[in-house]
């Protein structure tokens, strides 16, 4: 059984990972970077086994690390979550949070909770600003976004809430049938493509792996759209062929709306991370969203 020091420690260093520096983590700890240094070194030696990696600029788990981190956060989220939901129903826990989240996160990730949220925290206020385009949520007023995770500032906190988001490039029985289809990424240059604007304004090419096969395609195409509900939508009435992740379209491709256009060929991309300003503390309506959705994640 561990005792309060080692339990201490563990959290230490779950926050050290988590910056991937001492410096940072011992200005949200309020101690001595040496003081962390410290404790680290202790904490290896106990266990015998090298859990950092450091330089004169950062700090990295090493492999035995990154799977001691795993275990601890999801060790210490379940007691957080069990703590602050016990204090949500014996307080009536009061207050309010906003989060600002893509389109495509909406049907994927808060949907599915926001019943079992409202039943959970009744008193907890949640708004929901849907945007694609980049804000600074900390500048706009907001206490967390969601974004991928490849696209969040490095000074911000980021959780992933998905695992990593297979991309597939889909059209409908009939669009196949009047077009034929394609059996490389390159022929979609001979097919009717809804193109991807970005939040940033750029018009995306379309990604395609298999196995160590690569590939980038500029595809063409009269529709243009921010919008995956629009463009799947469109690809399911035949208009052309949709990219889009994988998830969303699974009840389409479950019920024979949508076809796989190219089977052998997806991309799997960065999951879906809540991210939140390290200069301040997280709001129990944010981290009480992020347990909610975990949990729902787990099912899904």
């Amino acid at each position: 059984m561990l005792n309060r020091n080692q339990l201490s420690d563990l959290s230490i260093f779950l926050v050290i990972v988590q910056y991937r520096s001492f410096r940072k983590a011992a200005d949200h700890l309020d101690v001595t970077v040496s003081a962390l240094s410290h404790r680290m070194k202790s904490l290896e030696e106990r266990l015998g086994v090298r859990l950092l990696n450091r330089t004169s600029r950062s700090v990295a788990p090493t492999a035995a690390g990154e799977a001691l981190a795993e275990k601890v956060a999801a060790g210490l989220g379940l007691i957080n979550s069990g703590l602050e939901e016990l204090q949500a129903q014996s307080e009536g826990v009061v207050g309010s949070v906003r989060v600002n989240v893509l389109r495509d996160a909406v049907p994927l990730l808060l949907s599915p909770v926001l019943p079992i949220f409202a039943q959970r925290y009744p008193n907890i206020e949640l708004e929901i600003a849907v945007d694609d385009h980049f804000v600074d949520v900390t500048g706009e007023g907001f206490d967390a976004g969601l974004r991928y995770s490849g696209t969040i500032p490095e000074d911000m906190i980021a959780m992933p809430l998905t695992s990593p988001l297979q991309w597939i490039a889909v059209g409908s029985p009939d669009y196949f049938a009047r077009h034929g289809r394609p059996v490389v990424p390159e022929d979609l240059n001979r097919h009717r493509c809804i193109r991807i604007r970005t939040g940033r304004g750029q018009i995306y090419h379309w990604e395609f792996e298999r196995g160590e096969d690569r590939r980038q395609i500029e595809v063409p195409g009269s529709i243009i759209s921010g919008a995956t509900d629009l463009a799947v939508g469109a690809a399911i009435n035949g208009a052309g062929l949709a990219y889009c992740l994988e998830r969303l379209v699974r009840p389409h491709l479950q019920a024979g709306r949508l076809e796989i256009a190219l089977p052998e060929w997806s991309s799997v991309g960065p999951p879906l991370s809540i991210y939140y300003s390290s200069r301040r503390q997280r709001p129990f309506g944010i981290s009480a969203l992020i347990q909610t959705i975990r949990e729902s994640e787990q099912l899904a």
